[in-house]
């Protein structure tokens, strides 16, 4: 019993001992975050809705043939309404800026009217149906989120015409593709690896421009025949909200 007794201190006290010679556990590193960052590089399409409101004047230049000069005012109109449509381009980024080439084309239900000041009784209304716009943009962007200013060339197309206030009937019509300069401003987020929402806005400056009209026969003169030239300036603003799928992902990086 004694050496049962003496052999069980013996190993309490050479177990400490023996703890203590046994090596440190090793420490293992945990492994760094990942944060993705947001790439706006890359081909994108999307589609886009808004409003807008095309401002119009109107002055005559020739009536029947007989050229009216100086011009005649035949009174200004905002002619509203809404928008849809796509778009289509290229972006680069370099460090936090962001450049851009893009093709817009949308079709359009913008419509106005006033009363003419030159001829008692008639009306002038103007319809925007169908715009385009080719620009090139420039950014900065905070990782998702991108602000962006743009410009180049617009294309619209519009139809006119004058008709009779007591009952509505059109006397002459005319139409035009016009062009013209555009520049805008947007705002973009992305709010998953590859689509991105945002607004924009545009203005289109148009200039003035020469349109002829031609009769629908009502006021007595063939179908078809020349009824006058009419000088329409025209500037455009316009509102969107956009949205954009993007080829590519965010760029993994650690921090």
């Amino acid at each position: 019993m004694r050496k049962v007794l003496l052999g069980t201190v013996v190993i309490a006290l050479a177990a400490p001992a023996a703890a203590a010679d046994l090596a440190p556990r090793p420490y293992t590193k945990t492994s760094p975050a990942v944060i993705p960052i947001y790439d706006w590089t890359g081909f994108y399409v999307g589609l886009n809705g808004g409003g807008g409101s095309a401002h119009q004047c109107w002055d005559v230049v020739n009536a029947g043939g007989f050229v009216i000069a100086p011009p005649l005012a035949m009174g200004c109109q905002n002619a509203t309404g809404g928008t849809v449509g796509g778009q289509i381009g290229y972006r680069w980024q370099i460090a936090n800026s962001v450049f851009g080439l893009e093709a817009q084309g949308n079709w359009g239900n913008f419509k106005g009217s006033n009363a003419n000041l030159a001829f008692a009784g008639v009306q002038d209304e103007a319809k925007f149906d169908a715009f385009g716009l080719m620009t090139g943009q420039i950014g900065y962007a905070w990782n998702n989120v991108l602000v962006y200013v743009k410009g180049g060339a617009a294309v619209v197309r519009d139809k006119y015409r004058v008709y009779d206030f007591g009952t509505g009937l059109t006397l002459n019509n005319g139409s035009e593709t016009r062009w013209g300069g555009a520049v805008g401003a947007g705002l973009e987020f992305g709010f998953a690896p590859n689509w991105s929402v945002g607004v924009e806005y545009d203005h289109l400056f148009l200039s003035h421009r020469d349109v002829d009209f031609f009769s629908t026969g009502i006021v007595g003169v063939p179908v078809g025949a020349f009824a006058g030239t009419a000088r329409i300036g025209q500037d455009v603003d316009i509102g969107m909200v956009r949205v954009n799928y993007r080829w590519g992902a965010p760029v993994p990086a650690t921090y």
